[in-house]
């Protein structure tokens, strides 16, 4: 008997603190600034994948990633992954910053890469980068003729 009102107490606990979880979650996402679909946050890293529902026969799914080193130091990169093996497979990675207040992202630095019959591509690099600023990573992901494309949400950098 005394089991049963243990448990009874804990799940009464449980579902009544619930709201108040989501309602800290929620005020907290409200708080972040978003700047062209990408929160402004002080997170170490970011991931973010392909916004594209239909992709067609060849390309599967792709990622763009960024995370923080340190002061003035990030890993940018990302990964395309085909649903088989295609001919030619790409990814184009382009970093771009911003301070709060902006109403764009600016380029910063881009690269890509390019492979033949295989199902998957990815580059990446780490990049000293100038201190006060967001970051944040956006790929273009091509499998044979599909294209889609990713980013991250911007991520503060401090100054070295």
């Amino acid at each position: 008997m005394k089991k049963r009102i243990l448990s009874a107490c804990c799940i009464a606990l449980l579902v009544f603190s619930m709201p108040f979880f989501s309602a800290g979650q929620v005020k907290a996402a409200v708080d972040e600034p978003i700047l062209d679909g990408s929160l402004l946050t002080y997170e170490n890293e970011s991931i973010g994948y392909d916004t594209k529902i239909t992709r067609g026969e060849d390309l599967l799914t792709g990622y763009s990633k960024i995370v923080r080193l340190g002061p003035g130091k990030i890993y940018a990169g990302g990964t395309t992954i085909a649903a088989h093996e295609v001919e030619t497979i790409k990814i184009g990675v382009i970093v771009e910053r911003a301070q709060e207040g902006d109403t764009s992202w600016g380029t910063y630095e881009g690269w890509q890469k390019e492979n033949s019959n295989t199902d998957r591509v990815g580059a990446n690099r780490t990049l000293e980068v100038e201190g006060g600023y967001y970051y944040r990573v956006r790929c273009i992901h091509s499998a044979n003729d599909d294209v889609s494309s990713s980013f991250t949400n911007g991520v503060y950098v401090e100054e070295p």
